[in-house]
């Protein structure tokens, strides 16, 4: 990624490059569908994750309410399914709480292992047939 902002390199938790997140809806710090990282990126929007209705409900509860659209900020609003990348300290506080949504580890940038052990997000991984 050309992007200065961008911590180089984009590589997963898996070692390899990092893979989209999700482009609908458009998600990421910088919004180009990729859970890159910068300096600026205070949260750290780095674990991708496939939501469910737990966390959102969850993250309602803890001020951050994901569902509701905010067309003004071009957010439509998350729904159980929809990929998104996810402050790596609110996963690992949904974590904690038992009901962390699961993680595409293909598409978490490696800057989460500085949150997340990799063994709890490996316990959450997308199975993919």
């Amino acid at each position: 990624m050309n992007n200065p902002l961008v911590l180089a390199p984009s590589i997963n938790v898996l070692g390899s490059e990092l893979s989209p997140c999700s482009n609908k809806p458009l998600t990421g710090f910088l919004r180009d569908g990729l859970c890159n990282t910068c300096a600026e990126d205070a949260g750290s929007h780095t674990v991708c994750v496939e939501i469910s209705e737990a966390f959102l409900l969850f993250s309602k509860a803890k001020g951050n309410d994901l569902m509701t659209p905010h067309p003004e900020f071009g957010f439509p609003g998350l729904k159980p399914g929809d990929s998104w990348c996810l402050c790596a300290g609110r996963w690992l506080e949904a974590y904690e709480s038992g009901i962390a949504p699961k993680v595409i580890l293909t598409s978490t940038h490696q800057e989460a292992l500085k949150i997340v052990p990799l063994e709890y997000l490996l316990a959450h991984a997308v199975t993919i047939n």
